[in-house]
Protein backbone atom coordinates (compact mmCIF):
# COMPACT_ATOMS: atom_id res chain seq x y z
CA UNK A 1 0.00 0.00 0.00
CA UNK A 2 1.44 3.46 -0.58
CA UNK A 3 1.17 6.23 1.95
CA UNK A 4 -0.24 9.78 0.62
CA UNK A 5 2.16 12.24 0.85
CA UNK A 6 0.21 15.74 0.96
CA UNK A 7 -1.57 14.46 4.14
CA UNK A 8 -5.17 14.33 5.09
CA UNK A 9 -7.59 15.76 2.17
CA UNK A 10 -9.34 17.71 4.97
CA UNK A 11 -6.40 19.02 5.81
CA UNK A 12 -4.87 20.60 2.41
CA UNK A 13 -8.52 22.02 1.92
CA UNK A 14 -8.11 24.04 5.23
CA UNK A 15 -4.99 25.06 4.25
CA UNK A 16 -6.03 25.85 0.55
CA UNK A 17 -8.86 27.76 2.15
CA UNK A 18 -7.24 29.59 4.28
CA UNK A 19 -4.42 30.76 1.70
CA UNK A 20 -7.59 32.44 -0.51
CA UNK A 21 -8.69 34.27 2.45
CA UNK A 22 -5.47 35.46 2.97
CA UNK A 23 -4.72 36.68 -0.33
CA UNK A 24 -7.97 38.44 -0.74
CA UNK A 25 -8.03 40.19 2.86
CA UNK A 26 -4.19 41.41 1.33
CA UNK A 27 -6.21 42.34 -1.45
CA UNK A 28 -9.12 44.29 0.30
CA UNK A 29 -6.39 46.28 1.87
CA UNK A 30 -4.12 46.66 -0.71
CA UNK A 31 -6.82 48.30 -2.57
CA UNK A 32 -8.68 50.19 0.19
CA UNK A 33 -5.47 51.78 0.78
CA UNK A 34 -5.22 55.98 -0.14
CA UNK A 35 -2.38 57.88 -1.32
CA UNK A 36 -0.01 59.20 0.54
CA UNK A 37 1.28 62.59 1.07
CA UNK A 38 4.66 64.20 0.83
CA UNK A 39 6.34 66.66 2.30
CA UNK A 40 7.13 69.61 0.43
CA UNK A 41 10.48 70.28 -0.78
CA UNK A 42 12.32 73.48 1.30
CA UNK A 43 15.91 74.43 -0.70
CA UNK A 44 16.93 76.88 2.28
CA UNK A 45 15.73 74.12 5.00
CA UNK A 46 16.98 70.92 3.34
CA UNK A 47 20.77 72.27 2.83
CA UNK A 48 21.04 73.64 6.00
CA UNK A 49 24.36 71.89 7.93
CA UNK A 50 22.65 70.90 11.07
CA UNK A 51 19.57 68.97 8.87
CA UNK A 52 22.22 67.04 7.20
CA UNK A 53 23.83 65.73 10.36
CA UNK A 54 19.90 65.43 11.96
CA UNK A 55 19.61 63.00 8.74
CA UNK A 56 22.69 61.19 9.44
CA UNK A 57 21.60 60.84 13.15
CA UNK A 58 18.02 60.02 13.29
CA UNK A 59 18.64 56.36 12.44
CA UNK A 60 20.91 56.25 15.50
CA UNK A 61 17.92 57.91 17.89
CA UNK A 62 15.37 55.37 16.29
CA UNK A 63 17.55 52.33 17.05
CA UNK A 64 18.28 53.58 20.59
CA UNK A 65 15.02 54.32 21.31
CA UNK A 66 13.36 50.92 20.06
CA UNK A 67 16.30 49.10 21.89
CA UNK A 68 17.12 50.85 24.69
CA UNK A 69 14.81 53.58 25.81
CA UNK A 70 11.60 51.43 25.56
CA UNK A 71 12.85 48.31 27.25
CA UNK A 72 13.82 50.35 29.90
CA UNK A 73 10.99 52.53 30.50
CA UNK A 74 8.96 49.48 30.39
CA UNK A 75 11.01 47.49 33.17
CA UNK A 76 10.84 50.42 35.02
CA UNK A 77 6.74 50.65 35.02
CA UNK A 78 6.53 47.35 36.86
CA UNK A 79 6.39 46.67 40.26
CA UNK A 80 8.90 46.98 42.46
CA UNK A 81 10.89 48.83 40.34
CA UNK A 82 7.79 51.21 39.54
CA UNK A 83 7.87 52.07 43.26
CA UNK A 84 11.59 52.72 43.25
CA UNK A 85 11.95 54.79 40.24
CA UNK A 86 8.55 56.83 41.41
CA UNK A 87 6.75 56.15 37.96
CA UNK A 88 3.00 56.80 38.03
CA UNK A 89 -0.20 55.39 35.84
Amino acid sequence: MRKSHGGRPEIRRTRRFRGWIAACAVSILMLAAGPAMTDDYDRQDAGHPIRIIAYALHPVGVVLDYVLFRPAHWIASHEPIKKLFGHED
